[in-house]
């Protein structure tokens, strides 16, 4: 596999598909350029899913995000893409993509982006809640 970016993610098997299971991930260093002015923006992106028969593969994850760094894309569109990318080549049950931007003139910006599956309901009550302790890092409350 390449360790450079690339737009091109990969998939595994669901190691449990018989169950609805939450998986959780925070990614700490995205980086993209302001379609404006062309500096950069730092976020931490959240990503929560429940996955169907696939689940996203975490190195082609990696490489997918970095290939932002060089990107302008308003923060509203990137996190729309990004969603819909992964839930392109993983199809889950509910996926949740949680972007929490650095601050830019004095505002912080936060975008939640969700995807849930025709006719899929959640198994357990507190499948996809946000977790509060994302919420107390929240920078911009």
């Amino acid at each position: 596999m390449s360790t450079k970016p690339s737009k091109a993610l990969e998939n595994f098997p669901n190691p449990n598909p018989g169950r609805d299971f939450v998986i959780r991930m925070r990614m700490p260093e995205f980086t993209c350029l302001c379609p404006k002015t062309g500096q950069p923006d730092f976020g931490t992106l959240y990503l929560e899913y429940i996955p169907e028969a696939l689940c996203v593969e975490l190195k082609s994850l990696k490489l997918y995000l970095w290939s932002y760094r060089d990107e302008g894309a308003f923060h509203e569109a990137v996190t729309n893409k990004i969603l819909d990318d992964l839930v392109a080549v993983t199809q889950p049950r509910f996926m949740r993509v949680t972007a929490d931007w650095y601050v830019r003139g004095g505002i912080y910006t936060h975008v939640v982006a969700e995807h849930r599956a025709p006719n899929w309901a959640p198994t357990f009550a507190d499948t996809v809640q946000l977790p509060p302790a994302m919420w107390q890092g929240f920078q911009g409350h």
